[in-house]
This record gives structure tokens, sequence and C-alpha cells, in this order.
């Protein structure tokens, strides 16, 4: 079976360090930019009764020349191998992810025709999307569901302290968004070196923080 993308996902993440690990986490926005074949008000008809929705994705960066039947989780240290049926690694038979985020507004007359502004998808920029379907709560919802050794792994991160000034463009939703990525620990699991500097890049900056203990310090922002 051949698969075509219907639509590119442009988000404020650049590159996989710092992408929130799963879907729903954080406010972050972003725009849902259809292909050609599918940039028609038709195809959407009927969308903005729903609330969220199931984004069917490629990991087009972790593509694999052969399947893998288990992978090394981060959030167990890296050295618990976990079936890949049993995690939501990006190292996947098909290479393919699944987001469920929520429909801020349809937005028409754009240069790219109509467009989705979503809220809280865990994809890099330009990411092809394959699918998109609703989220139907009585039967996608289900509270008494079992999270299974990922329910377990919790940051230890319950502080952001900010040591350098925080550019203008990053206030609002966008700094609560940068806040929630360091809350949940973008480090794999295993790294716990105080003395050391990491940095992802977020909506055309790059960010620098060092952890000790319990609290991220932001220790540099800078335009890419």
């Amino acid at each position: 079976m051949e698969i075509t993308p219907v639509a590119k996902i442009r988000t404020d993440f650049p590159t996989k360090f710092g992408i929130p690990r799963q879907s729903g986490i954080t406010a972050n926005k972003s725009v849902i930019v259809f292909e050609k074949p599918f940039r028609s008000d038709d195809a959407i008809r009927g969308i903005e009764g729903y609330s969220h929705l199931w984004l069917i994705w490629e990991f087009s960066e972790a593509r694999q020349q052969s399947a893998r039947l288990t992978v090394r989780p981060p959030r167990l240290g890296g050295n618990t191998r976990m079936g890949v049926f049993a995690t939501r690694s990006p190292f996947r038979p098909n290479s393919l992810g699944l987001s469920c985020v929520r429909l801020i507004e349809v937005r028409r007359g754009t240069p790219d025709g109509t467009v989705l502004i979503v809220e809280g998808a865990d994809i890099l920029d330009g990411t092809p999307i394959y699918d998109i379907k609703p989220y139907l709560p009585f039967a996608d919802a289900h509270p008494d569901a079992l999270g299974g050794f990922g329910e377990n792994i919790k940051s230890d991160i319950t502080e952001i302290r900010f040591d350098c000034p925080v550019p203008d463009d990053l206030n609002g939703d966008k700094l609560e968004t940068l806040r929630q990525i360091l809350l949940e620990d973008p480090r794999p699991h295993y790294q716990n070196d105080s003395k050391r500097v990491y940095a992802f890049e977020f909506a055309d900056r790059r960010i620098c923080f060092t952890v000790t203990g319990s609290t991220a310090v932001v220790t540099e922002i800078t335009a890419n």
C-alpha cells in the first residue's frame, strides 16, 4: 500500500530535542497546511463541530532500514528493552505517529488556503500528515485505562528559573509552552549532570538550560 501526505504541519520545533514527549501536554500552537489535492473546504466540511482531532503522521527523521522488535525507552534509563508495540518510540516498523490535538480555529483566506490552527502537537516542524480524524469522546476517552510503565515515570523538575532576559516575542502562550517543556524534562532520563548545559530550538530561539536538583535554570536565549 502506498500512502500520500494530505498535509504538513508547521510547529515551533525545528529539531527533535525539546519536542514534548506526548501530545496535549503543552499549549503550543501549530498550523496544518493541506497539500494542494486536499486544499478544499469540502475536505474539512463539518470539522468545526469537533474540539479535538487525531493526526496520523510520519516520524520522517526516524525511518528504519529494518524493523526493530525491541527498543530502549530513554525514560527507563536507556538500558531497559521493551517491545516496540509496548512503547511510543519513534523507531517503528512503519514510522507512523499518532497525536491528539485540540482544534483552535479553521482559518480561511490564507496564502495556503484554509488551514487548521491546533494546540498541543508533539511533532517536528514540516512533518507530513497522512490522515486527520475527529476525536470522539464517547468512544476514544477511557478514564479507567492503565498507563503501563510510562504512567510511573515522572519528571524530577518542579521549578523553572530564568537567569537571562526573556525576549518579548516569547511572552504569553510561547513562554507558557517553554515552561511546560522544561517541566517535562526534555533530557534523556539517564543524564543528570548539574554542570552540563543542554540546548534545544524553540520558536526561532535557542534555549540553553541546566538542571540542579529539581530546578531547571534557563541560562541563555538567543536567536537562531
